[in-house]
C-alpha cells in the first residue's frame, strides 16, 4: 500500500514541479501587477488569469503526457487539456490537467503499441501525424464534456471542505498528517500534487493563498535541527545540525532534516506541533502566499509574500520553529543517545527502497555499450524534482572528483523525467533507476541509497581515475567489452535446425552470457515475435527485444548464429541467417539498418553463411 502511494505521489509531484517556474513567473505576475499588487497595472494584470486558465493546465497536462508516452504523449496530454480547460471555464484546470495529461499519453502510447510492426513501409509519417491529430482531437471532446464539469464539481467539492476547515478553525489539524507523511518523503507529493492545486484557485480570487503555507514553512524542521545543535549527546549528530539547518531554512531542502527525526520517532511531536501552532496563527491572522514557494526556503517564502505580508510570514516561521524546538529539545536531552545519524540515514533510505526491494551500487547499464571513463565530461544527477536531493548529491560528487583532479566533469542536477538527451553517466537514488533508464536509454546508471555520504561516489572517481591511468575500464556487468558490440566468441556457425523459439533462446543466452542483456531481455525476445515477425526476408531473422525490456540492455551487442539448412521462422519465412540485437534508442533503428543493408539480397546471406568465423567478424565489425 504504502509503495502505491509513494509511486502516486511520485508521479502528482512529477508533473508539477518541472512546471514550478511558469508558477513562480504568474505569482509574480500577479503579486506586482493586479489591483492590490506592489505596482498595479491594468494591462499587464491581464496576463494573470490566461496564465492560470491555459498556460498552467497545458504544461502540466503536456507533463504528464510526456512521462506516460514521451513526446507523442506530451502533444496528446497538450490538445486534450485544452478540452477539459474549456469545459470548465470557471474554474482552474489544473487538476483536471493531471488527470488529462498521462490518459493522453496513455492513450498514444497503446496505440502505438497496436500498430508495431503493421505500418506499411511510407506511411510512418502519416500514421503518426494523424493518429495524434484524430486521438487527440476525440479526447478533447471527452475532456469538454466529462472530464472538465466532473472535476469542476470535485473542485467545488473540495472547496466547500476546505471552507468547512477554515471557518471552524480545523485547517491547522491537516498538520497531523502533512508532517509524518513528509518524514516517508511525500512532501513533494503533497505539497505539489494537492495543495499547489487548491491554492492557485484560492490565491486568483483572494490574491494569496494558505495552503501554500503549510508544508513549505520551514518552521517545523528548524526548530529540531535547533534542538539537536544545542542539546545532542552525540558529537557527530550535534555538529552536523547547524550546517542541516542553513540548508534546510535558507536553502528549502526540507529532506536534509528527515534522517535527524527518525533518529527518534518521538520528534514527530515536535513536527507536528510546530506546524499546527503555525497554521493556527496563519488562520488567525489570514497569512498566505501568491505563488508556490520552491523550495521551501524562508527566502523563497518572502520573496513571493503579499505586498506587506512579509513581517507575517517571518512570524509564522518563528512561531513555527520555538514550538517546535520547545517539543523537541526535552525529547533531545531526555534520550540516552540513541540511534546515531548515520544510523537513522540508513534507515531513511531502507524506507524509501523498502518498496522496491532495491539494493546494490550499480544498476545495469540501460544501453550504449561501453562507455569511455577516460573521455567523460558530464554527469547527471538526477531525483524527482531535479532540485533539492539532487543538488545535494551533485554538489557532493562535484567537490569529489574536483578534489581527485576531476575537475573538468562537471555535475549536473536534473529532474529524473528531464535528463537531457545524449547524457552516458546518470547516477539516480535506486527507487528512480525505472525512470532513469526510460529518460535515459542510452546512459550508464549508478544507483545510490544515501546522498550525502553514498559510498558510489567515491568508487566512481576510483574508477574514472583508473580508466585515465588506462588501467581496467570497469562496467557494471563486470564484463570485457573492449571487443565492442560483437565478440568473435558470439560468432557460431553451422548450427543444426531447431524450432524457433530454441533458437531465439539459444542465441540470447548468448548475449546474457556475454553481460549484454538480462535474461528478461531474452524473454522479450520471444514476445516481439507475437507482435512483428522478425524474420525480415533473404534467409535472415534479426530477433530483438519488445520497447518493455529495454531498460534491460546493459550494453550494445550482437550474436550471430548460422544455421545452413534453414529453420522455419513462421509465416512461410525459412532462415539461415540469425543475429540477435541488443539496442535501444536511435542505435537500434541504426544497427537493424546496416544489418540490413549488409544482407540486402539471399545472395548476400548465402555467402555471409559460407564464411569464417573472421571474415564474419570483419564484416560486422566494419
Amino acid at each position: 500500500m504504502k509503495e502505491r502511494v509513494q509511486s502516486f505521489g511520485r508521479f502528482l509531484s512529477g508533473m508539477v514541479m518541472p512546471n514550478i517556474g511558469a508558477f513562480i513567473a504568474w505569482g509574480l505576475i500577479t503579486a506586482l501587477f493586479i489591483a492590490t499588487g506592489w505596482v498595479p497595472n491594468e494591462k499587464l494584470s491581464t496576463m494573470v488569469s490566461p496564465m492560470l486558465s491555459y498556460v498552467l493546465p497545458i504544461l502540466i497536462a503536456y507533463t504528464g503526457g510526456r512521462m506516460v508516452g514521451g513526446a507523442r504523449g506530451a502533444v496528446m496530454g497538450a490538445i486534450a487539456c485544452v478540452g477539459v480547460v474549456c469545459g470548465a471555464p470557471d474554474y482552474p484546470m489544473l487538476m483536471g490537467a493531471m488527470l488529462i495529461g498521462p490518459l493522453g499519453g496513455l492513450v498514444i502510447k497503446k496505440f502505438d503499441q497496436a500498430v508495431e510492426g503493421k505500418i506499411p513501409a511510407g506511411f510512418e509519417m502519416l500514421v503518426n501525424n494523424f493518429s495524434v491529430g484524430i486521438l487527440g482531437m476525440l479526447l478533447a471532446i471527452v475532456g469538454f464534456y466529462l472530464i472538465g464539469p466532473i472535476m469542476a464539481a470535485v473542485l467545488v467539492f473540495l472547496q466547500g471542505g476546505v471552507d468547512i476547515l477554515v471557518k471552524m478553525g480545523l485547517l491547522p489539524l491537516v498538520s497531523i498528517f502533512v508532517e509524518p507523511a513528509k518524514v516517508l518523503f511525500l512532501n513533494n507529493a503533497i505539497n505539489h500534487g494537492i495543495f499547489t492545486p487548491l491554492g492557485a484557485q484560492q490565491a486568483e480570487t483572494m490574491g494569496k493563498s494558505i495552503f501554500y503555507m503549510i508544508e513549505t514553512n520551514p518552521g517545523a524542521g528548524a526548530g529540531v535541527l535547533l534542538a539537536y545543535w544545542m542539546f545532542a549527546k552525540d558529537k557527530m549528530t550535534r555538529d552536523s545540525a547547524p550546517g542541516a539547518l542553513i540548508v534546510h531554512v535558507l536553502g528549502g531542502i526540507h529532506e536534509i532534516y528527515f534522517p535527524y527525526v527518525l533518529m527518534n520517532p518521538l520528534l514527530l511531536l515536535a513536527t507536528i506541533g510546530g506546524s499546527v501552532a503555525a497554521m493556527f496563527f496563519n488562520t488567525i491572522f489570514n497569512v498566505g502566499l501568491v505563488s508556490p514557494a520552491s523550495p521551501g526556503s524562508i527566502l523563497a517564502m518572502l520573496a513571493v509574500a503579499p505586498r506587506g505580508g512579509q513581517i507575517m510570514v517571518i512570524i509564522s516561521f518563528l512561531i513555527g520553529t520555538a514550538v517546535s524546538f520547545l517539543i523537541a529539545a526535552p525529547i533531545i536531552k531526555m534520550s540516552n543517545g540513541g540511534a546515531s545519524l548515520e544510523d537513522a540515514q540508513s534507515q531513511m533510505s531502507d524506507m524509501k527502497a523498502a518498496s522496491k526491494g532495491q539494493g546494490g551500487a550499480y544498476a545495469a547499464t540501460a544501453d550504449g555499450g561501453e562507455i569511455d571513463l577516460r573521455i567523460l565530461d558530464k554527469i547527471v544527477f538526477a531525483c524527482d524534482a531535479g532540485m533539492g536531493s539532487s543538488a545535494m548529491g551533485a554538489a557532493v560528487l562535484q567537490k569529489k572528483l574536483e578534489a581527485a583532479g576531476l575537475g573538468n566533469i562537471k555535475v549536473k542536477h536534473f529532474s529524473v523525467s528531464e535528463v537531457p538527451a545524449g547524457i552516458k553517466f546518470v547516477v539516480c537514488h535506486q527507487d528512480l533507476v525505472e525512470r532513469a533508464r526510460k529518460s535515459a536509454p542510452s546512459a550508464r546508471i549508478v544507483t545510490i541509497s544515501n546522498f550525502m555520504n553514498a559510498p558510489q561516489y567515491d568508487q566512481i572517481v576510483q574508477e574514472i581515475l583508473d580508466a585515465k591511468s588506462n588501467k581496467n575500464v570497469a562496467n557494471a556487468g563486470g564484463h570485457d567489452f573492449h571487443g565492442g558490440v560483437l565478440l568473435k566468441k558470439n560468432i557460431i556457425l553451422n548450427n543444426a535446425p531447431v524450432d524457433k523459439e530454441t533458437a531465439i533462446r539459444t542465441i540470447g543466452k548468448i548475449l546474457v552470457d556475454s553481460g549484454y542483456v538480462t535474461e528478461k531481455y531474452v524473454d522479450g525476445m520471444v514476445a516481439k515475435e507475437d507482435v512483428f515477425n522478425t524474420a525480415i526476408g533473404n534467409n535472415l531473422a534479426i530477433p530483438h527485444g519488445i520497447e518493455s525490456v529495454i531498460g534491460e540492455i546493459k550494453n550494445s551487442g550482437l550474436a550471430i548464429m548460422t544455421y545452413p539448412e534453414g529453420i522455419d521462422w513462421g509465416d512461410g519465412e525459412i532462415v539461415k541467417l540469425v543475429i540477435a540485437v541488443a539496442s535501444a534508442g536511435d542505435d537500434h533503428v541504426e544497427t537493424l539498418g546496416k544489418i540490413a543493408m549488409t544482407c540486402e539480397s539471399e545472395e548476400a546471406v548465402d555467402r555471409i553463411i559460407h564464411m569464417s568465423v573472421d571474415e564474419i567478424y570483419d564484416l560486422f565489425k566494419a
